[in-house]
This record gives C-alpha cells, sequence and structure tokens, in this order.
C-alpha cells in the first residue's frame, strides 16, 4: 500500500481485517480470494480486493448494464507500472490523466517520463479524441459475452477481460449505494 508517498508493509492480519472481509463479496469472499489468488501476499490481495471493490467490478458492472440496455461501451485497462517512486505505485487510479494530459509528475513518472510514458499519452489521446468525436475509440466495442477490454500498457493489446478471476468472484454481486452521511 503506498500512503503519502511511502510504501507501507501490509500484514496478514491487517489485510484480513481491513479489506479482505469487509469488502470481498459474499459471507466468504476472504477465502474466495485466498482460493482464486493462492500466491498472492497479503499486500497484493489488500490491493486487488480495494481496486477490485472501488474500480474495475463497478466498472465492468456498468459496462454489461450499458451493454445489456442496447447501449455501445468500450472498456479499457491501463497495466502499465509507472516508474516514479520506486515504481511504489504502479499503475495507479487516474495514471491515464497523467498520461494523457502530458503532466511530468516526477512522483508518477520519474524526473524525466520515459518514452513509453510519452507513446501510452498519445495512445490515450487518440483513443479519447476519436471516442469524443466518433464514439469510436479505436477498438472493439463491449459485449458481455466476448468481453473485449483494450489494455494499455508498452505493448497493447485487445483481449478478453483481463481481470477475469475477479469478474466470477464478482459475478453475482449487487452494489449498493454508500451511505453518504455517518452517525
Amino acid at each position: 500500500m503506498v500512503r503519502g508517498g511511502q510504501v507501507e508493509k501490509i500484514s496478514d492480519e491487517q489485510a484480513t481485517q481491513a479489506l479482505l472481509r469487509a469488502l470481498a463479496p459474499g459471507p466468504d469472499g476472504e477465502h474466495a480470494y485466498r482460493q482464486a489468488y493462492p500466491g498472492g501476499s497479503s499486500e497484493q490481495l489488500f490491493q486487488l480486493v480495494q481496486s477490485d471493490w472501488q474500480y474495475r467490478m463497478p466498472t465492468l458492472h456498468l459496462a454489461d448494464a450499458q451493454a445489456a440496455g442496447g447501449g455501445r461501451v468500450h472498456l479499457y485497462e491501463l497495466t502499465w507500472p509507472a516508474p516514479g517512486s520506486g515504481g511504489a505505485y504502479r499503475a495507479w487510479h487516474t495514471l491515464e490523466v497523467t498520461l494523457l494530459f502530458g503532466n511530468p509528475s516526477p512522483a508518477l513518472l520519474g524526473p524525466e517520463p520515459p518514452p513509453d510514458a510519452l507513446a501510452l499519452g498519445d495512445r490515450f489521446r487518440t483513443a479519447w479524441t476519436a471516442f469524443a468525436t466518433t464514439g469510436d475509440p479505436g477498438w472493439p466495442a463491449y459485449d458481455p459475452h466476448q468481453r473485449l477490454t483494450q489494455v494499455f500498457d508498452t505493448d497493447p493489446v485487445v483481449t478478453a477481460y483481463p481481470e477475469d478471476t475477479s469478474r466470477r468472484l464478482w459475478h453475482h454481486h449487487r452494489f449498493q449505494a454508500l451511505p453518504l452521511l455517518t452517525s
């Protein structure tokens, strides 16, 4: 986990208590994650369930709903690991915005953005501009059967949804509205 620019170690107990029990789907979500990712360290499971709960699975559920309603959907995932801060941030949420706008964030990209960061930024600008003007970012539309997803990395590829193990864990989960107020 990265907090305040520092990488923190997550103990097995923290991973279990903090997120696996709280966020993993179903009454036995912790066990399901540990079985699905048997070699996963506590830190990896912590990051995985957090990313699945907060970003990946709600996005996938929305894509499925949009497609089921007859709408067009284009799904992508950024997997390129940001080299800044010793690689601690990896493919951080909103990293594509940094790449898209060419923001040379030293924390994410290092003191000098590497050539592959610049190339990814170009790919994002091309895709987002095409989508805004034509509705087609340059890869096939998503459908719930093939689940084609554009994976942005040094060597971008269109492939079946890359987080299929997690997708199966969350398949029957229905996200509820989060409470906005606490007592």
